[in-house]
């Protein structure tokens, strides 16, 4: 096994929490490298792209999100080796990526804007994204979006949806998910509930 180091922001969620979340629930060892926000300007020249997160591999880099989930996925076993399911759980993660970059656009907005933008997305895309996710889901047999068990989409879509339903997210009603996409939400729950998931976050001593 190479020697991982992830590095990501101090927080429990984000681009970089499937990652921590697949090697965790493989019992991979790799480096938790938690970079605290103030910290953050002075490391970030030091990153291919000016952005987190960043996973080092027997000191080689690679960066963004959903190729580190690939990879790590492989390691952990929590990646199709079918071209097919891989294409789905390739989708699946893309789809959170595109959501989530239009939500993250709104954050430096002044309050004023931020409030009007959110609303629109709760009111178009994201409730958009929700249904349509909800319906590959549904496509797929209705228990994991790829390969009909666990996988790193599973992880993606459930940090998507741990976020929406947190009320961080202001103007962006804490039960959107409940009301426009139930069956993704008991995806989440399930996924949540999985031993492993479970015992990350104990570990952290975060109630889940």
């Amino acid at each position: 096994m190479p020697k991982l180091k992830l590095t990501y922001f101090d927080f429990h969620g984000g681009r970089g929490e499937p990652a921590r979340l697949a090697l965790s629930i493989a019992g991979i060892p790799f480096e938790d490298d938690r970079v605290p926000g103030p910290d953050w300007p002075r490391r970030k020249p030091s990153t291919p792209f000016g952005s987190l997160p960043v996973l080092e591999v027997d000191g080689a880099i690679v960066t963004q999100s959903n190729g580190i989930n690939r990879y790590v996925g492989k390691l952990a076993d929590l990646y199709p080796s079918d071209p097919w399911q891989a294409a789905l759980c390739d989708e699946a993660m893309e789809a959170v990526e595109d959501i989530t970059s239009e939500v993250s656009a709104t954050f430096s907005l002044p309050e004023d804007q931020k409030k009007a933008q959110r609303q629109a997305l709760a009111d178009g895309p994201i409730t958009f994204f929700l249904t349509r996710l909800q319906q590959r889901l549904e496509a797929g047999g209705g228990q994991y979006f790829a390969g009909g068990r666990l996988s790193v989409a599973d992880l993606k879509v459930f940090v998507w949806i741990r976020h929406l339903r947190s009320g961080k997210l202001d103007y962006i009603p804490a039960d959107l998910p409940d009301r426009v996409a139930a069956k993704l939400v008991a995806h989440f729950e399930r996924v949540k509930n999985h031993p492993g998931m479970k015992a990350y976050y104990a570990k952290h001593g975060i109630a889940e």
